[in-house]
């Protein structure tokens, strides 16, 4: 049958404000191996309409567990498998991964939720739950960032052709920028020579291709609690309404367009006239101005520990000559909406961005407000959204320069309009990579399909990724399917009746793999700053329902950095220079972008106060 041909993988994406689903497949490895792509990672596809979401967070079950089935999970598994054959359900996977709602619960109630998912996921359905501890759980932030990581460098193609993303000196590989509303992370493969010094800071990832072979790469992963545009805002507000006397009415502020009103929360706009005493912030529309109160904020002269760092954190030096980066969802909606600089618009120069912004930021907010009501920012864009731009705008340019250090001149340098080499620019925002959506589930399932390859040799090491040690395989090793679990059939006779036997499917073993925690030796921090647990890769509020084409595929490479065995280093704070290998001319960024100063509320003292896979 044609349906046999492929097998499918079922991600249920548990976010704060909702649930999605996503479905996946791929070529059974024996029929791949004799498409000629043996030395290729697995083909994963998708569909446009292969996902679904339910807007309530899962998190919101904490206290009554046993509706979560019903409620939350039935309308998501009923969808998901209308596009799965009935005859390959027992075989298909199925795993719900949670972030950072249910990381905010107790522990007591994270369990009962996570009980109660995988009881009526086995109850009443045929989907294969080999260990539950496996199949459902809260990830930290770091895994879900080397999802992420995964994800883009195989839509771009960074594994599948090498020589088309040759960055020099043998490095092919894509590193990866997140900013939600909380948190801000990175992850990237630093140069050899980093990659060297800072061995026991990486991760170690392998993968295996459809011929049975392994392939490695050394990835930094690390987070940032508080760096997210919503947290930067709060701490920005807090710092401009603490500049004031108590009894201030009117708060000017520079990171709103000149003219417009809002509430001091910045949630709401209230229109030319407030009620009677109530505080609200008038935006002045000084660009230059709210660049140096953003500043501070990034905490760029505390102490650093343990050179170099950013934000907080010990991260390898950046080497732009090889590290290039691809950003997604804030990075994206930043740089896009409005500024029209994400992929396959205007390649991403910070120089010009900034102009772009401070054009934008220093008009009148009359004539902002007539271009949003003739859509000229585009559909998605309302008066609310257009005037929270501005600080969004003025953050991602400090994060950027100041904080990587991406120079504004930086991708004149080396920047190419062309679709097929943008992601060579040092840095490039995106929405979605071949139509497909940067979604840290598919990062899940390719390491899911490679793990079921059977190896090509009796010694060869566990798909997964753990601590960067000596031994074969650290003890925090990290498996995406059970070890030793009976293999399922390659052929069209896979429906055999061991195959859909419950015993095979191995449900509730619990075999208490203790994956929740097991990231944070690999980010080494204690900082207060950075808990990657608190991360949240591309948690939508609202339906998005892309073309899926995705590319894949790899050759044997990677670095070759060598492992070292613990103890694991602890993180420390940050180097003003930022880590950034070429930051020569930091001291200036065309506006205005200002040495630094003690607090925000500085900033308002000077000046700022009183005015590979298919679509069908």
């Amino acid at each position: 049958m044609e349906t046999e041909k492929w097998r499918y993988g079922i991600v249920l994406d548990a976010g704060s404000s909702g649930t999605r689903s996503y479905v996946y497949r791929w070529l059974r490895n024996d029929l791949a191996r004799q498409s000629g792509g043996r030395t290729r990672l697995p083909g994963i596809k998708t569909k446009d309409k292969w996902t679904k979401k339910v807007h309530v967070g899962l998190s919101t079950y904490g206290e009554t567990p046993h509706l979560v089935g019903e409620d939350h999970l039935k309308p998501l598994i009923d969808d998901a498998l209308t596009h799965v054959p009935p005859s390959l359900v027992s075989e298909t996977p199925v795993f719900l991964l949670a972030t950072a709602g249910m990381r905010l619960l107790p522990e007591r109630q994270q369990r009962g939720v996570l009980d109660a998912v995988c009881s009526y996921l086995q109850r009443k359905t045929r989907l294969l739950i080999q260990d539950c501890d496996l199949h459902i759980q809260v990830i930290p932030g770091a895994t879900e960032g080397l999802y992420g990581w995964i994800a883009a460098n195989y839509l771009v193609g960074g594994f599948d052709q090498p020589g088309d993303h040759d960055h020099g000196k043998g490095h092919h590989t894509y590193g990866f920028l997140d900013m939600g509303g909380a948190s801000a992370q990175i992850a990237f493969a630093p140069n050899t020579t980093e990659a060297a010094k800072h061995a026991d800071n990486l991760t170690l990832l392998r993968l295996r291709n459809v011929g049975g072979d392994e392939q490695e790469h050394r990835v930094f992963v690390t987070t940032w609690l508080g760096f997210g545009v919503n947290e930067a805002r709060k701490q920005y507000l807090a710092a401009l309404l603490e500049s004031y006397p108590s009894n201030t009415v009117e708060y000017p502020d520079p990171c709103l367009p000149n003219g417009v009103r809002a509430s001091v929360d910045s949630k709401s706009l209230v229109g030319t006239t407030a009620a009677a005493g109530q505080p609200y912030l008038l935006g002045t529309g000084q660009f230059d101005a709210c660049l140096r109160a953003t500043l501070p904020l990034l905490k760029l002269e505390e102490p650093c520990n343990d050179s170099p760092c950013l934000f907080g954190q010990h991260v390898p030096l950046i080497d732009f000559d090889v590290n290039h980066f691809i950003g997604v969802s804030q990075y994206w909606h930043t740089t896009h909406e409005i500024f029209r600089m994400g992929f396959g618009e205007d390649p991403f120069d910070l120089g010009i961005y900034q102009a772009r912004v401070n054009d934008f930021c220093t008009q009148d907010w009359a004539e902002i407000q007539l271009a949003v009501a003739d859509k000229a920012y585009g559909k998605s864009v309302d008066e609310l959204g257009a005037s929270s731009v501005c600080f969004k705008a003025s953050w991602l340019i400090s994060i950027l320069h100041d904080g990587l250090g991406i120079e504004p001149d930086l991708n004149q340098s080396t920047t190419s309009s062309s679709p097929d080499k943008a992601f060579l620019n040092p840095f490039t925002a995106v929405d979605t990579i071949r139509d497909t959506e940067v979604s840290w589930t598919l990062g899940k399932i390719l390491l899911y399909a490679c793990s079921i390859i059977p190896a090509s040799s009796r010694n060869a090491l566990p798909v997964g990724f753990g601590s960067n040690m000596a031994e074969e395989i650290p003890p925090d090793w990290v498996y995406p399917s059970t070890p030793n679990a009976p293999a399922l059939p390659d052929s069209d006779s896979y429906s055999s009746a061991r195959a859909r036997s419950a015993s095979y499917a191995l449900h509730g073993s619990r075999r208490g793999l203790a994956l929740e925690g097991c990231l944070a030796l690999l980010c080494g921090s204690t900082g207060p700053l950075a808990n990657p647990d608190d991360f949240e890769l591309g948690d939508w509020d609202e339906d998005r329902s892309k073309g899926k084409k995705i590319g894949g595929g790899s050759s044997n490479s990677g670095t070759t950095t060598p492992r070292r065995p613990p103890p694991y280093p602890i993180a420390a704070a940050i180097d003003r220079a930022g880590v950034a290998l070429r930051t020569e001319s930091r001291e200036s960024i065309g506006l205005g972008l200002a040495a630094s100063f003690s607090g925000v509320g500085g900033a308002f003292d000077q000046g700022v106060g009183g005015g590979g896979i298919e679509k069908k």
